[in-house]
């Protein structure tokens, strides 16, 4: 059975895109338009990963991941953040709310696939 991947992605053309680099290496996606929406899949579909934008619409990417770190059921999910904020300040606050990992944006999709598979063999979750 493939990982499951959920991104949390405003930008319909920027998830479309990470989707398909993901759907293309084999995992499952599972896509969420906003932070509201990415903590209520996270709790019901239970993904082995989270892919998440830092800004949102409603709850930004750090509330998120505060969230969902405080909600057992989805504390150990490991989670890649993704920004087009990319100063040391905002990667180490991202790390700080309980991050496991961060990309800047524009995004390759080299890094993102080997990143992911990364943070996977970490939670032990591949097979």
């Amino acid at each position: 059975m493939p990982e499951k991947v959920l991104i949390v992605e405003d930008d319909a053309a920027s998830g479309r895109f990470i989707g398909y680099t993901l759907e293309h290496e084999g995992y499952e996606v599972i896509i969420a338009k906003n932070g509201f929406e990415g903590i209520a899949k996270a709790q019901q579909e239970e993904p082995d990963l989270l892919v998440l934008d830092v800004m949102l619409p409603g709850i930004d990417g750090f509330q998120v991941c505060r969230r969902l770190r405080a909600e057992s059921r989805a504390s150990h999910l490991p989670i890649l953040m993704l920004s087009a904020k990319a100063q040391e300040a905002d990667i180490a606050a991202g790390l700080k709310v309980g991050a496991d990992g961060y990309l800047a944006k524009p995004i390759d999709p080299g890094d993102l696939v080997s990143k992911v598979r990364s943070l996977l063999d970490q939670n032990g979750t591949t097979g």
